[in-house]
């Protein structure tokens, strides 16, 4: 391996000394400079695996020098090693302070500059490789936690799936709520790991539908007051089927499917939250399903238009809804536009989320 060493010093005879023991180690090339500043910037701009610098120049000392060069990105390890006349230990504390990673005085011992300087380059590239180990590492961890994710997303998928076939919403109502669902949260400033995990976990807001008989859940008109009171249970029967998993993604999974029918103002089930007691992703979707179901046709009634169905989202806002959810929604109508034609009813709905 050859090494890339940079010396810094306004004194020409130094620079021709400490370049020939470079050349004598066998092992680096070096680069020279006698300005301080066209040191650093050559030095900020290329990699590096030692820097020897002297303390007294013009324009930039040796401390400012490693001040500089610390502060730039990606230099905080490279080592520096400082050459000074002077003994004095407050400029060595100081120099320590900045960054400095070794001392020599003048005049330069030979035997003493060869070890220091070979001994500061194994330690830069050990410390290299700990560092691409580590990269190494952190990538495999990467990989593998990828594998985890996705088997999860299919098992979300799966338990959505279960849920469709016994409900006469389709695949696509689930893609669509799950997308509306995401693009709320980011209307609302969520972090990006929250709407990734509203994405994946919102299909399984009405998996507790499996437990609701067909006579109930498939029947083509209107509810009897009994009637919906059974379907209420659908909520708490999704949280109990998804509670307790050590998943993220089956933990908020669970949450949703528990207080998505809350209303904002208590009149929801089934424990009448109100407001900002409703955990935020089950306002949020809230508002994506109850959209989307007005806005899609069912066997047992036609999809409402688009300015229908906005106009009722508006008007339950502080009722139904959080309006901070609702006003999210409307204000990204375009791609509220592009998820509802990205994914269509009459498809069979394979699309991953």
């Amino acid at each position: 391996m050859t090494y890339q060493v940079l010396i810094v010093d306004d004194a020409e005879i130094n620079l021709i000394l400490f370049d020939a023991l470079i050349k004598r180690m066998g092992n680096s090339d070096s680069k020279t400079f006698s300005s301080a500043p066209d040191g650093l910037a050559w030095a900020q701009s290329h990699d590096v695996d030692l820097i020897i610098v002297d303390y007294m120049m013009p324009e930039l000392d040796g401390i400012r020098f490693i001040s500089e060069l610390r502060a730039t990105a990606g230099k905080a390890d490279v080592p520096v090693l400082m050459i000074t006349a002077n003994d004095q230990k407050q400029i060595r504390y100081r120099a320590l302070d900045a960054g400095a990673t070794d001392f020599l005085t003048k005049p330069v011992d030979k035997v003493e500059f060869i070890a220091r300087a070979n001994n500061m380059l194994l330690l830069g590239a050990s410390r290299k490789a700990l560092a691409n180990r580590a990269e190494w590492l952190a990538s495999e961890v990467r990989k593998a936690t990828a594998e985890i994710v996705q088997r999860e997303r299919e098992t979300v998928i799966r338990l959505s799936k279960a849920a469709e076939y016994r409900d006469p919403e389709t695949g696509a109502h689930i893609l669509r709520m799950a997308h509306y669902s995401e693009l709320i949260a980011r209307g609302l400033g969520l972090s990006q790991a929250d709407q990734d995990l509203l994405l994946e976990a919102s299909p399984m807001h009405d998996i507790g539908k499996v437990g609701i008989a067909d006579n109930i859940l498939l029947k083509p008109g209107r509810l009897t007051p009994e009637e919906f009171e059974v379907m209420k249970h659908h909520a708490m029967f999704g949280y109990e089927i998804l509670m307790g998993s050590s998943s993220r993604v089956l933990q908020a999974g669970a949450e949703i499917a528990r207080a998505h029918h809350e209303k904002f103002d208590g009149s929801g089930y089934p424990n009448g939250l109100k407001g900002e007691d409703i955990p935020i992703f089950s306002r949020i979707v809230a508002v994506a399903d109850v959209f989307d179901a007005l806005t899609s046709e069912r066997p047992y009634k036609k999809a409402w238009s688009l300015e229908r169905a906005a106009e009722h989202i508006r008007e339950s806002a502080g009722i139904h809804f959080d309006p901070k959810c609702v006003e999210a929604l409307f204000a990204n109508w375009d791609q509220v536009l592009e998820i509802r034609h990205r994914f269509q009813d009459h498809e069979k709905a394979h699309s991953t989320i």
